[in-house]
């Protein structure tokens, strides 16, 4: 079942499930905060964008930051053309363990060509959330920082038999932006 905005501030009241929690939806810029079926998350001020300068490959297994040219502190970025950068979010996620969260484009990006591929925020996962915005464009495209960047529409289900906490996922409890690793 889809959550609603009461069942979403219910569960940030009992279980701390996003911290900061703007408890409505703020359309200053573009928009954040609590939405009728989803929360708007932003996205923090520090990118990595995505570049070949060094000749690197793209391996998951062996991610490295020779990947990416790092920005820090400006109010936004320029996302190459067919490139794609990575962003941490503001808000910290607690995952319940009956509730898994799924990460989708914001419309304002998508209609200028930027997406944001699905992510899952698992049951029992906590942190802040890596984001991935990809510019599928032959232009280059602004993403704004401390702004809204990205929805993300919780489910509730039964509890699971395990869940990412209980399987000591690779990314719990990861600040900032996390690169890619394996096990």
């Amino acid at each position: 079942m889809i959550l609603n905005d009461k069942q979403i501030k219910d569960l940030v009241e009992k279980e701390d499930m996003i911290s900061p929690f703007i408890d409505c939806s703020i359309s200053k810029g573009i928009s954040h905060g609590l939405n009728s079926f989803g929360f708007d998350l932003r996205c923090g001020d520090e990118f990595k964008i995505f570049t070949n300068i060094k000749g690197a490959i793209a391996d998951p297994k062996n991610f490295t930051e020779d990947n990416f040219v790092t920005v820090k502190g400006e109010p936004s970025i320029l996302i190459p053309p067919n490139s794609f950068a990575l962003a941490s979010s503001l808000e910290y996620f607690k995952m319940p363990r009956n509730v898994t969260g799924l990460v989708t484009a914001k419309s304002t990006y998508a209609r200028c060509g930027l997406g944001t591929p699905p992510t899952v925020l698992e049951a029992g996962w906590h942190g802040n959330l890596v984001l991935e915005f990809s510019n599928h464009t032959s232009n280059s495209i602004r993403l704004y920082a401390n702004s809204g960047a990205a929805q993300i529409l919780f489910f509730m289900g039964e509890n699971p038999e395990i869940s990412y906490a209980d399987r000591k996922g690779k990314y719990q409890g990861q600040t900032g932006i996390t690169l890619a690793k394996s096990k």
